[in-house]
């Protein structure tokens, strides 16, 4: 009777472990960037890394030494996400990256407006970041700074625009071929540094690379993120003594 009642009590133990959640964070208010590391213990990096993203990238310096990003991607279905926070799109397995002979695999893609990275201040009007993720667990970030050019709509863009759900927590499938290349811009220079994931819990050794050509998208394309997500970005982080390397 007394092991039945300590497994009960065990199991009722672990239960309401998972039952826990993420403290809420939000951009803005009590629960805004300024307080995140304030919510959890989780949370500590977004207060006290000396490796947060996102930066200003003004100071970069050119390496003749870096590589060409190599792009990998597949077209297929995928998924776009209103999480409340931000619109995120999960694609198939498939598509990666090649930097510095490490091989990343894409996982998803986040909007932001504005952008998160800024160069010498000036913000672009959203940012796109891919999350990728190598085989033996290094996890690296490509960002694709988006702009508004002369009205032309980003035909990728408008494919999942489509499906744009208009109330957090919801989701709509994509069945069309969606290519993320469709969101690279025609020159593939880049800026890399050392940083962190962008949200809670804001962990660090993250690989950025962000692209240093704008992708040129519509005005009504942005309005139409506008109108879900007014703000949805950090603030610029101090380099703490990182240097910023550019490709070209």
């Amino acid at each position: 009777m007394r092991t039945s009642l300590l497994l009960f009590a065990l199991l009722s133990f672990a239960a309401a472990a998972v039952a826990q959640t993420e403290p809420d964070w939000t951009y803005q208010g009590s629960t805004g960037t300024l307080n995140w590391g304030k919510l959890s213990p989780a949370y500590r990096a977004c207060a006290k890394g000396h490796q947060q993203s996102p930066v200003d990238l003004g100071s970069a310096r050119l390496d003749t030494a870096l590589k060409p990003l190599e792009f990998h991607f597949l077209a297929g279905p995928a998924t776009v996400a209103n999480t409340g926070r931000a619109i995120v799109v999960t694609v198939q397995p498939g598509s990666s990256i090649v930097a510095n002979g490490v091989r990343y695999n894409l996982v998803s893609i986040e909007f932001h407006h504005p952008s998160e990275h800024t160069y010498r201040g000036d913000y672009t009007d959203m940012e796109a970041d891919m999350l990728l993720h190598s085989a033996d667990g290094q996890t690296a970030m490509l960002a694709i700074r988006l702009a508004e050019g002369q009205d032309f709509p980003n035909a990728t863009i408008s494919m999942l625009w489509q499906h744009l759900p208009q109330n957090a927590g919801q989701s709509e499938k994509v069945t069309d071929m969606v290519n993320p290349g469709g969101l690279l811009p025609a020159d593939r220079g880049y800026w890399t540094y050392m940083g962190s994931l962008l949200e809670p819990p804001c962990t660090e050794g993250v690989r950025w690379f962000v692209l240093q050509q704008p992708l040129g998208l519509s005005r009504n394309q942005i309005d139409s993120f506008v109108a879900l997500y007014k703000m949805n970005t950090r603030r610029i982080h101090s380099l703490h003594g990182r240097k910023i390397q550019a490709s070209e």
